[in-house]
């Protein structure tokens, strides 16, 4: 029966085609070139005028950051959820399609709700950039569900996750016009708690029926580093991506970079220091170590200084750490969250102490500390908006954030529990061989799980 439940030969080629079918046919009426990328309109736009030289095209300055981000979305975030030993086609591969979907899905959603030019969505290099994060926030919530899922099913929450990302960003960017450049709140707060909602909703009670399948062995936790190195090497040209060019730019690199050092530190001393042993855990080392770039997103853009940067980033190691040994435990006993990779102490924690900093260095802004460049960073400030009111805006916008998310994880979480997609039973999960053709050495047999780590269910629990 669960074979027969299982079998992708219909559901999926069905899902991909009729989305694929129907993303072309409302890219081929509603989208077009933006002027930077279009022959007539980059020409046209020079005429009567200096014209600007080539190198001047947007692409040449958002460019860069784009491939950085793109590295992350499909090796940094596809190997990082590599350290189950039987799911590491799945963890890639799945990773690979939700992301190819959610890109060109959010190129949409976003177009629609951040304004069209005579009736068309422009896109170009910043939209590319745009959609990356979406899809970003999409993977997040990917790594809560890991493991349980069917493709189909994640395809779905792909579709619906991505409309309520782009209705929260709207929400926060062009009504609360607050800042959040690296996506603290609206990437992975808004991610960490949809996932976090949906996981809850399909809550499995017999999961430790896969308890065998649960583990690591070394090389999976070696490819799962592969990925923790990629992101935590590019997280600087996430966070800046789409930040004002000049000085904002500069220092939210630079913010994230201290950040993120500052972090990688304070993972391995809080690492060691709640094992008894006094012992690294891959797991604490793999994933906290980057939270630091989630928790200077929202900041990363204002006049955090290098020291505030470090001290936020040495904030968000510990908290992440200190989750991942004794949070999440309870969230799974009490609450009946089953987080397969953590997302609550990577993403959920340290993207709400990046909002609780906006916030605060939000209110240390004015004409002393920025200069002339006040208004760059606060649109609404320089234009005569009271502190006290962007600072409203910032903690407002994280309340909203956590509604939406929440409120929507439940939501789609029912919708996905219907029997309909081919998930694999509690028996199967983790398991590679339900969706993908193995090699044939592999097959059937357990020669993967010859070498074990301790439950990396329970690590990530504690």
């Amino acid at each position: 029966m669960a074979e027969h439940n299982t079998n992708m030969r219909l559901k999926l080629p069905v899902v991909c085609i009729v989305l694929e079918v129907i993303l072309i046919i409302l890219f081929g009426t509603l989208v077009e070139y933006h002027a930077d990328a279009d022959a007539h309109g980059w020409h046209q736009s020079n005429e009567n005028k200096t014209k600007k030289p080539d190198y001047e095209n947007e692409f040449y300055y958002r460019y860069p950051s784009f491939q950085d981000v793109h590295v992350m979305i499909f090796i940094g975030f596809g190997f990082l959820m590599t350290f189950l030993q039987r799911y590491g086609f799945s963890s890639v591969g799945f990773n690979f399609l939700i992301a190819a979907f959610s890109l060109q899905w959010a190129t949409l959603m976003q177009g629609f709700l951040h304004g069209m030019h005579g009736g068309k969505i422009e896109v170009g290099v910043e939209s590319m950039i745009n959609a990356d994060f979406c899809t970003g926030s999409v993977l997040i919530s990917f790594g809560a569900v890991l493991g349980k899922t069917s493709p189909v099913q994640l395809l779905v929450m792909a579709i619906f996750e991505v409309a309520l990302f782009a209705i929260n960003e709207f929400i926060l960017l062009s009504v609360f016009y607050a800042k959040d450049a690296g996506g603290s709140m609206t990437i992975h707060t808004f991610g960490a708690y949809f996932g976090l909602m949906v996981t809850r909703v399909l809550y499995r009670e017999n999961l430790d029926k896969s308890k065998s399948r649960s583990t690591s062995v070394y090389h999976s936790d070696l490819f799962a580093m592969i990925g923790t190195i990629y992101l935590w090497m590019f997280w600087p040209s996430f966070n800046s991506a789409i930040t004002a060019h000049g000085d904002d730019q500069h220092r939210t690199a630079l913010n994230t970079y201290y950040s993120l050092a500052a972090c990688t530190l304070a993972t391995y001393a809080f690492s060691a220091l709640v094992n008894h042993e006094g012992k690294l855990d891959m797991v604490h080392i793999q994933n906290a170590a980057l939270a630091g770039g989630v928790a200077v997103g929202t900041a990363g853009e204002m006049m955090l200084t290098p020291c505030g940067s470090m001290i936020v980033g040495f904030l968000a190691g510990t908290i992440s750490v200190l989750g991942y040994k004794y949070l999440s435990p309870v969230l799974e006993s009490k609450l009946k969250i089953q987080d397969t990779c953590g997302v609550h102490n990577l993403h959920g924690m340290p993207g709400v102490l990046g909002a609780i900093v906006g916030i605060i260095t939000s209110v240390a802004a004015g004409k002393e500390v920025y200069g002339e460049g006040l208004g760059d960073v606060f649109e609404k400030v320089s234009e005569g908006t009271d502190l006290s009111i962007q600072a409203a805006m910032q903690a407002a916008s994280l309340g909203v954030t956590l509604g939406i998310a929440l409120l929507g994880g439940l939501i789609v979480g029912f919708i996905l529990k219907l029997p309909i997609y081919g998930a694999p039973p509690d028996t199967l999960c983790y398991e590679d061989a339900i969706y993908w053709e193995l090699p044939g050495e592999e097959s059937g047999s357990e020669e993967l799980t010859s070498v074990k780590t301790p439950d990396e269910s329970e690590k990530l629990n504690g």
